[in-house]
């Protein structure tokens, strides 16, 4: 029976995992056994993604990118090249922690730009843009970009992944999209009207 997803021949792909439809998986990728990814997700080369692990559909995740047991990544998350993602808050040689995980969720729509650094315990928010070589010590609002070592907030960001400009009503417009947002205390949220 053939696999509804593309392996390269040297990627590594254990029993016991669920891969979907269209997703491809290139060069020198390990696939670990017990992770769950979804349709269309793209791997690119010397990815790691260890047990445990849930990523949803379209998730684009860049060459040199380990992903740990612990994270959850919805829908649509892109994950560029050599970001990392931590598990455990106090780590040590010399001391087993593997049933102290600590869950990381990228909500859908996210991207994390490269060389990020995403310490374990937070939510990046749906549509969040982290910027290359930011590190994220705290939960990231919805739509928020966030800049620099620590990360720090340094606007809002469309779904398109353009910079947004409030009006003095609290209103912004994507100017790909056309897509209207809406900033009020502190949230953004996209208008549907």
């Amino acid at each position: 029976m053939d696999k509804p997803y593309f392996a390269h021949e040297t990627a590594v792909v254990d029993e016991g995992c669920t891969i979907g439809r269209g997703t491809k998986i290139w060069h020198f990728t390990h696939i670990m056994q017990g992770c769950r990814i979804g349709e269309n997700c793209n791997f690119g080369q010397n990815v790691v993604v260890s047990p445990g692990v849930i990523l949803g559909n379209n998730v684009k995740v860049q060459n040199n990118v380990s992903i740990y047991n612990g994270v959850i990544c919805e829908d649509d998350v892109f994950l560029g090249p050599s970001m990392v993602f931590t598990n455990i808050t106090n780590p040590r040689s010399a001391v087993i922690r593997r049933d102290q995980y600590v869950r990381t969720l990228v909500r859908k729509g996210a991207s994390i730009g490269a060389n990020a650094t995403i310490l374990c315990g937070h939510e990046i928010g749906a549509f969040a843009f982290i910027g290359a070589g930011a590190v994220i010590t705290r939960d990231v609002p919805a739509y928020a970009l966030i800049v620099g070592n620590p990360g720090k907030q340094a606007g809002w960001m469309s779904e398109y992944g353009h910079r947004l400009h409030f009006d003095a009503g609290g209103i912004a417009v994507c100017p790909e999209s056309k897509e209207r947002y809406r900033l009020h205390e502190g949230a953004v949220t996209k208008l549907t009207d």
